[in-house]
């Protein structure tokens, strides 16, 4: 059996604002653990099974972390750095779009919450999806996944690679 993720944390120097902005553009539990430190974001619901009942298997949930003080720690105090990373590459968040859901609406909510939006309407044929990306206020890239499905009718104006 192989190892599992279970879990991505991303930092916030205000988690209780970043817990508001993604329960807000997704509609996701927001889990205190404690509040303003850690926050864990569930968003609900089961993976699928192939004929697209739900599984016994919970979605993954997303933690958001204090990043001037990072817990878990075996340090009261935590271990550097402490700021938000703006610039240069760091690890990208991606989410799968409801099929109930649109990539306008979450970019929409996301600009109007302080998010800054990368770019759209770009079509990745090695994975068949539809993408878009946007920067949140605290500095994580979220990428957004539209399923293309079997025979996808690429828009005219979407990128492509």
């Amino acid at each position: 059996m192989p190892d599992t993720l279970i879990f991505v944390d991303i930092p916030a120097d205000n988690p209780s604002a970043a817990a508001k902005f993604y329960s807000e553009v997704f509609g996701w539990r927001n889990d205190p653990k404690p509040e303003g430190l850690y926050h864990r974001m569930v968003p609900g619901g089961q993976f699928r099974n192939p004929d697209g009942t739900d599984s016994e298997i919970g979605n993954l949930h997303i933690g958001i972390f204090k990043a001037d003080n990072a817990r878990p720690h075996p340090q009261p105090e935590g271990v550097a750095p402490r700021a938000l990373s703006h610039e240069g590459r760091k690890p990208r968040v991606w989410l799968l779009i409801g099929d109930d859901d649109t990539p306008e609406r979450i970019l929409t909510e996301a600009v109007a919450r302080g998010a800054t939006e990368l770019w759209r309407d770009h079509y990745w044929s090695t994975f068949n999806g539809y993408n878009h990306a946007f920067m949140d206020p605290w500095g994580n890239e979220i990428l957004l996944w539209g399923k293309a499905g079997s025979d996808p009718a690429i828009p005219d104006h979407y990128t492509r690679e």
